[in-house]
């Protein structure tokens, strides 16, 4: 298995586990579950590879992907009642599966020989699209777009931090799992110790005299 399918595989299970979990939040039936296990395995890998042209589609040539994001979406329906807080498992898992998916992104683009802009997009995209649209159908707020915590660019940042690893001749594995570790650990650090980003405040005009 190659380290691509690897990180795929891995993004899929990890992701698959955080959308059951919305799931049951939502409280939803084993069909429900398995759909936004599914929806949340495959979004992002799917958009990235529709944009790359990839043919067929990672899942639809490999349909063992599904068959893991379903049997994930099975186990938490039956043990999701045992944890203590869901919540928190949730937020802990999706760090873990936006780094690997990040990782997963970039290392495709790159193996394709993509422009630094469209590797860093194509992994930002991998990493994050799954989640949103996991959120937005359950009606959460979405972790991505949550105010006060980095995501998007913990994503940006892994991305970026591969682009350059490679360009200075970092064999590929390396240059991935840098891109996961600079990713995760920023994530980790607004989770525990409030990293943030300036926010937006809008200020009232400025009256003239």
């Amino acid at each position: 298995m190659s380290l691509l399918a690897l990180l795929d595989y891995a993004s899929v299970l990890v992701f698959a586990l955080t959308g059951a979990l919305v799931a049951s939040r939502a409280q939803l039936d084993l069909v429900g579950f398995a759909f936004v296990a599914c929806l949340t395995a495959v979004g992002g890998g799917t958009m990235r590879d529709l944009l790359l042209g990839r043919d067929p589609v990672f899942w639809v040539g490999q349909p063992a992907y599904i068959l893991i994001a379903s049997g994930a979406a099975a186990l938490v329906f039956f043990t999701a009642h045992l944890v203590e807080s869901r919540y928190r498992l949730l937020i802990w898992l999706d760090s873990f599966a936006l780094s690997i998916a990040v990782a997963a992104g970039t290392g495709v683009a790159l193996a394709q020989g993509q422009p630094p802009v469209i590797v860093v997009l194509m992994g930002m995209m991998t990493g994050c699209l799954g989640g949103l649209m996991r959120d937005v159908v359950c009606n959460e707020v979405p972790l991505v777009l949550k105010q006060g915590e980095l995501y998007v660019s913990c994503a940006l940042a892994g991305a970026v931090a591969a682009v350059i690893a490679a360009g200075l001749g970092l064999a590929t594995l390396p240059a991935l799992g840098l891109c996961a570790l600079v990713c995760w650990g920023l994530r980790a650090g607004s989770l525990v110790f409030g990293w943030r980003l300036p926010v937006y405040k809008s200020r009232p005009p400025r009256t003239r005299g």
